[in-house]
């Protein structure tokens, strides 16, 4: 109880009434929120930064790996999901794990991603004008070229230029790359012979010091916690923006935005603190920066007579095209000792089947998972459970079940595929009024969608991983149907880009067409998702977003 009262108190002793008029509210402390706020604040603009979630004190950072490590912890309690505050419901047939995917808290989602960083490629851009399927971006990989160099030294990228597959780039990486692990070297074999070629993976992680931060130490629980600090988190970039002059609110839960009487210009965020006082933040710009999730969300939330469908939602794609990074896995036992014990990160990966000839199968990644097995929990960093605990719920007991335990965690490998999914209209994020969260607000309802095309490009992937693992002489024992894939936490495309406002969110400069003020920088802004993991490019879009603000201000 005690405890219960000193964080009561100092919840309550902290200023979170508004600043006067400021230039630029940012609403989300993610990737694109913390890098919008530090680039306008360094610049010398007057910043507030709004977010829904606490500020997480980076010393506890081993206590959180702890309870990532203990079976009595669920995986959402490391970093405080669940409860009211973020409900969410499911429609459709397939269910959505939201709040396994998502944090809430100053650095947002980058609390616990894996950190992989590589860019799209030019034709993920292009996808109507090459394939005829899904739409165009209004930009192509040219114009977001220097912001991706960019956005790898702000985030600190570690990688090689050895990927024959990767788009063009401009200068290198500001790390070198990690070092392939043993089970690289098993795979890489393999591959040789029958023509696939590995190369490094690109990640935000430290493979030496850089930027005040420490080189990687190994700890192997990246998901969820890095205890080190040495993988990127976007709470580097809020202290950042603070230490420009930006200021930034914690636990403050925007219900809305309000805009003057044309419906034309934003006027305020309204939010509510912990204390429950509801204030108005006002701006002369706002960026909202909250996921492909919440982002739509806030905009339906903030109908009005003047957009009776929701803000800046004339073209009624406002949580249409739902897209996530659909993926299956396989995993083998060896006859050989793996030599390793879970890694926590990739180290190589393969992008050769990524820049298609025709339009289908599409594109998809291979990754080649360091994994003994699994973690403690059982999830083996492919989506499948069985690792070294499993088991402990079999039959086996005493020097028989221990003797079990020691095969299975060394001589256990994995290979993962991503694939790109296309955006369908009925595949949607909306408004659940049947129920509230704790501000009575209707929480989000995710209907999320494979898709043929996504189905047809896993299965060829999978064909891929049986192929190499029978080249290693492996016995498979498990793989992904691709028809109920994995997930790997990856919200795109609900406020997508467009040079139509009948048809799109935001225009190329990441302003809505709508409102004049109003800037959207998430994954929602996706057209297409390709079918790599999207920091990176969520990173160079808001480095994009910034310029553009700072230029209408």
């Amino acid at each position: 109880m005690q405890a219960k009262t000193r964080r009561t108190t100092r919840a309550k002793s902290i200023d979170r009434a508004p600043s006067d008029r400021v230039d630029v509210c940012v609403i989300g402390s993610g990737p694109a929120g913390a890098l919008i706020a530090y680039t306008l604040a360094e610049r010398g603009h007057d910043v507030v930064v709004l977010d829904a979630g606490k500020r997480f004190d980076p010393a506890n950072r081993e206590r959180r790996m702890e309870m990532a490590l203990r079976p009595g912890h669920d995986f959402v309690d490391v970093w405080e999901m669940g409860g009211r505050r973020d409900r969410y419901t499911v429609s459709g047939d397939r269910f959505y794990q939201l709040n396994r995917t998502r944090v809430k808290g100053i650095g947002g989602s980058t609390l616990h991603w894996v950190g992989m960083t590589p860019r799209l490629h030019e034709k993920d851009f292009e996808m109507r004008s090459r394939y005829g399927l899904a739409a165009d971006w209004p930009i192509d990989y040219a114009d977001l070229r220097p912001y991706y160099a960019a956005a790898e030294r702000e985030l600190g990228v570690a990688g090689a230029e050895d990927n024959p597959f990767a788009p063009p780039r401009e200068e290198p990486y500001p790390l070198p790359a990690f070092p392939p692990s043993h089970s690289d070297s098993i795979f890489a074999d393999a591959c040789e012979e029958i023509g696939i070629q590995m190369h490094s993976a690109p990640q935000a992680r430290n493979s030496e010091a850089y930027d005040g931060r420490s080189q990687c130490a190994g700890y192997g629980t990246c998901m969820p916690v890095c205890p080190a600090g040495a993988k990127y988190s976007a709470d580097v970039h809020v202290r950042k923006a603070e230490a420009a002059g930006a200021r930034v609110v914690d636990r403050a839960a925007v219900q809305r935005l309000r805009h003057d009487e044309s419906g034309e210009y934003v006027e305020s965020a309204v939010y509510v603190t912990p204390a429950g006082e509801t204030h108005a933040q006002r701006a002369d710009a706002f960026a909202v920066c909250c996921g492909g999730v919440e982002t739509p969300r806030l905009l339906l939330l903030s109908e009005s007579d003047a957009h009776p469908d929701g803000l800046a939602n004339s073209s009624g794609a406002v949580g249409r095209y739902f897209m996530e990074h659909p993926s299956v896995s396989t995993t083998a036992e060896l006859d050989q000792d793996t030599r390793q014990h879970h890694i926590g990160f990739p180290t190589s990966e393969s992008h050769q089947f990524y820049d298609h000839e025709e339009p289908r199968p599409g594109s998809f990644t291979l990754e080649f998972q360091n994994t003994a097995g699994s973690d403690v929990h059982g999830y083996d960093g492919g989506g499948g459970m069985g690792g070294i605990l499993a088991p402990l719920y079999g039959a086996e007991w005493g020097d028989d079940l221990l003797e079990t335990m020691r095969d299975r965690y060394g001589n256990t490998v994995a290979v993962s595929a991503t694939a790109e999914q296309l955006p369908d209209a009925e595949s949607r994020v909306t408004l659940d009024r049947s129920t509230s969260d704790e501000f009575g607000n209707p929480v989000p309802n995710i209907e999320w969608r494979v898709g043929s095309h996504a189905v047809e490009t896993l299965e060829h992937a999978l064909s891929i991983h049986r192929n190499i693992v029978d080249r290693i002489d492996g016995t498979i024992t498990g793989q992904t149907d691709p028809r109920t894939p994995g997930t790997v936490a990856h919200h795109l495309g609900t406020t997508r880009m467009g040079d139509d406002p009948d048809e799109s969110v935001v225009n190329a400069r990441l302003r809505t067409h709508d409102v004049r003020n109003l800037y959207l920088a998430s994954g929602s802004v996706f057209v297409t998702g390709g079918a790599m993991p999207p920091t990176l490019t969520i990173a160079a879009l808001s480095l994009k977003a910034a310029d553009h603000i700072d230029s209408a201000l």
